[in-house]
């Protein structure tokens, strides 16, 4: 039973013995791993940001009218470049029953009150003429008589207005010409001839007649997530790129961050504003969709790595690359990194143009057996 024993153990050892010899032959034959290396290059590192957004104009003004009605006339058409005061709509009022038969009562009742003081008028009159009564009582008397003149005139121009939106004398002023307020261009004419307008009141915003803005002042809004708007800050420029606009870059200041966010698809998005630069003559049209890359910092012109080259101390997490000294030798060296862009990192100290650093993560390619 011993001998049986013995001689598995034996055997055993054997076995483990051939099997080591085995796995070092095997690993003799395998091929050394050679590092190949790269050496630092010249490069403009920009990091940056990306928000998603629109060109806008800064300023839009809305023409509403302040007479209610309906369109007669529409002199104006979107795209079309406007001065203020230009005339852009006439409105043909529709009057309202109540505010109309007032008014034709007060006329009515300032008529009658001109006749009666014009017949006192008359009478006061001869009675001067013969000496009967004073210059005093009938200056009163004539003060009365004129005062009804211009109350029944007043309420002749009252029902006009009622009645058409305007009266004889205030042609220039009618309140039926819609007329612009500022200048710029016409961006929408949501309204059409016939078309029913209301005016401005205390319970309607009243009807949008014409959208008008200045074209050479467009800003860009965007959005950025509650991850990014830690990192930006009121002053910083921006690149902007426009999807209808190929080969194309608009430089902006970015000077809207708002305070507050807005949860969008589950994620708090803040919302941003950048005023284009005004010597840029390239037309852009309101509405259209842009990107805006934020320029959080910029190198021009340093010695850059791959960020694939750099190494970090499991211990310290300092930065470090492997400087190759000869055939295969490399040699540890710290170095001061700067900013990065997530594919190149600025290196402030530790390497030189000349060296080259050691590829320590390189793919190795499959290989292939029948």
């Amino acid at each position: 039973m011993k001998k049986v024993v013995t001689i598995i153990i034996l055997l055993f050892i054997v076995v483990f013995f051939v099997g080591a010899l085995y796995y070092l032959y095997s690993k003799n034959q395998e091929d050394p791993v050679v590092y190949q290396t790269e050496s630092p290059t010249t490069e403009n590192i920009v990091k940056k940001t990306v928000a998603t957004g629109s060109i806008v104009p800064k300023e839009e003004v809305l023409i509403k009218p302040n007479i209610s009605g309906i369109i007669e006339e529409i002199y104006i058409e979107p795209g079309q470049k406007i001065k203020s005061g230009d005339l852009i709509a006439k409105i043909r009022v529709v009057p309202n029953v109540s505010s109309l038969q007032s008014a034709k009562n007060a006329l009515e009742s300032a008529k009658i009150a001109l006749e009666n003081q014009q017949k006192v008028y008359t009478r006061q009159k001869e009675l001067f003429d013969k000496g009967v009564i004073s210059a005093n009582e009938f200056d009163q008397v004539d003060v009365s008589y004129q005062q009804a003149k211009q109350s029944y005139e007043s309420a002749q121009q009252n029902y006009q207005i009622v009645k058409t939106g305007t009266a004889k004398g205030l042609a220039s002023a009618a309140n039926t010409n819609i007329r612009s307020t500022v200048s710029g261009m016409v961006l929408e004419v949501p309204v059409k001839t016939g078309n029913q307008v209301i005016e401005a009141n205390n319970f309607n915003d009243g009807t949008t007649i014409a959208t008008v803005a200045d074209v050479g002042n467009m800003i860009f809004e965007g959005k950025v997530d509650e991850s990014e708007v830690g990192k930006i800050k009121e002053g910083l420029p921006l690149e902007i790129t426009v999807g209808a606009i190929e080969n194309k870059k608009f430089n902006a200041i970015l000077d809207y961050i708002a305070p507050k966010g807005v949860e969008e698809n589950g994620a708090i998005q803040f919302e941003i504003k950048g005023t284009l630069n005004k010597n840029d003559t390239t037309f852009i049209r309101a509405g259209l969709s842009a990107n805006a890359s934020i320029i959080l910092a910029k190198a021009d012109s340093v010695i850059a790595l791959k960020e694939a080259l750099v190494q970090y101390d499991p211990k310290t997490q300092q930065p470090y690359v492997e400087i190759q000294k000869g055939d295969q030798q490399f040699e540890r060296k710290d170095v001061v990194l700067g900013i990065s862009d997530g594919i190149n990192v600025e290196v402030k100290e530790g390497v030189s143009a000349s060296d080259k650093i050691k590829v320590w993560n390189q793919i190795k390619k499959p290989e292939f057996r029948n």
